[in-house]
């Protein structure tokens, strides 16, 4: 037998039966660490580091018997200045998308997707799939996904800013709403035809979507998105290291 001790942050995926407590139970001796927490209900992007027997260990590894396994969620990624990390939600967090696009985050979202469809583009693109559903995270080609514990938009958002140590008020551009491409500035007289008379009189500056031709300026809408973001940028807590020991 071999007995696993999760991380609390990772108890809540495991079955109500296994929570508050060490599982104990029995691992095939050609299953790997990953196989073994994934039919646990974890899937694998959930999984950080893991200690066998107080060491560290790859998930690929396998367990000799007796093995005691202690599961850490992923660990804040390192803030080295790299590549920001990319999105691809599914079909039911639209909401979550719009205020990451807001953010300035790459972050695609379609309602048409199925999950063979997502998992295909997460893979081909290097995009991390965002999602509430455990199912689609456990696609043995998915090379990296976000777990969404909340089913509300914004406290969806503070997860995957904590997680991903997101500046959600930095000066990077908004993207579209719509289509994720990032607007560009437009001459008011270029537009001006397109406007209502008193968006016209109370805005100077406008941008235009390359992609769709959505046209934007910083109205009430900018306005409440920007006072959400800020909200939920105050109140999210600190990154604490979540590693093994």
């Amino acid at each position: 037998m071999h007995e696993f001790i999760f991380h609390p942050e990772l108890t809540c995926l495991l079955p109500k039966a296994l929570r508050g407590h060490p599982v104990v139970c029995a691992v095939a001796p050609h299953q790997s660490i990953k196989h073994a927490i994934e039919a646990l209900g974890i899937p694998h992007t959930e999984i950080g580091p893991v200690a066998v027997n107080g060491q560290k260990r790859p998930i690929s590894g396998r367990l000799a018997p007796g093995d005691r396994v202690e599961v850490f969620p992923p660990a804040p990624p390192a803030l080295t200045g790299g590549n920001p990390p990319r999105f691809i939600a599914d079909a039911h967090l639209g909401r979550l998308a719009r205020y990451l696009r807001f953010a300035g985050v790459d972050t695609l979202w379609k309602n048409a997707w199925d999950d063979a469809e997502l998992v295909a583009i997460a893979a081909r693109e290097g995009r991390i799939a965002l999602t509430c559903d455990r199912a689609l995270l456990m696609h043995r080609t998915l090379p990296a996904g976000c777990y969404l514990r909340s089913r509300q938009p914004r406290t969806q958002l503070a997860e995957v800013a904590r997680r991903y140590a997101l500046a959600l008020c930095g000066p990077q551009a908004s993207r579209c709403l719509e289509c994720n491409e990032v607007p560009l500035p437009v001459a008011k007289t270029e537009i001006a035809a397109e406007l209502l008379p008193r968006t016209l009189a109370a805005f100077e500056q406008f941008w235009r979507c390359p992609g769709c031709r959505r046209t934007y300026w910083r109205g009430s809408h900018w306005q409440r998105m920007q006072a959400a973001l800020a909200a939920v940028d105050r109140a999210r807590p600190p990154i604490s290291s979540s590693s093994a020991a």
